[in-house]
């Protein structure tokens, strides 16, 4: 099928949280808009260290991740990151792989979005339509 791309936002959650408690600005999110690579062979987000450091996202532990060549690699596991494409977000903890060339994009977080790649278009689209309803509680 080929290489799908995805230009997503994420956002440092716990700054996120900070807003909506009014205790910073809105300026004062830490936030990244990047192209990753939709990769239905991973699992989470993969970043690396600089997007991390970006972020400002604290490491909560060290983990070892089978990669693509089959092959395990020391990683680490941030706190929650937002991530956001069009009118959908998904927070989930990330993954940083030393020296990542590309951010992943997994199926947790697609699936979270109800997200999926169309094979025709090799675009992002709503598994169950496009439009997408935001509940209030």
């Amino acid at each position: 099928m080929g290489t799908v791309y995805a230009e997503i936002t994420l956002k440092n959650s716990n700054d996120e949280g900070k807003l909506r408690e009014g205790l910073i600005n809105t300026d004062e999110v830490r936030t990244v808009t990047v192209q990753a690579i939709v990769d239905t062979g991973a699992i989470s987000l993969v970043i690396n260290e600089e997007l991390c450091e970006k972020l400002g996202l604290a490491i909560l532990r060290e983990k070892l991740a089978l990669v693509a060549n089959g092959q395990y690699v020391k990683c680490l596991e941030t706190e929650p990151v937002d991530i956001c494409w069009e009118n959908r977000t998904s927070t989930l903890r990330a993954v940083v792989i030393p020296g990542a060339k590309k951010v992943l994009l997994g199926v947790i977080p697609l699936e979270d979005m109800d997200l999926m790649v169309n094979p025709v278009t090799r675009k992002l689209a709503g598994a169950h339509g496009d439009m997408v309803e935001v509940l209030a509680l």
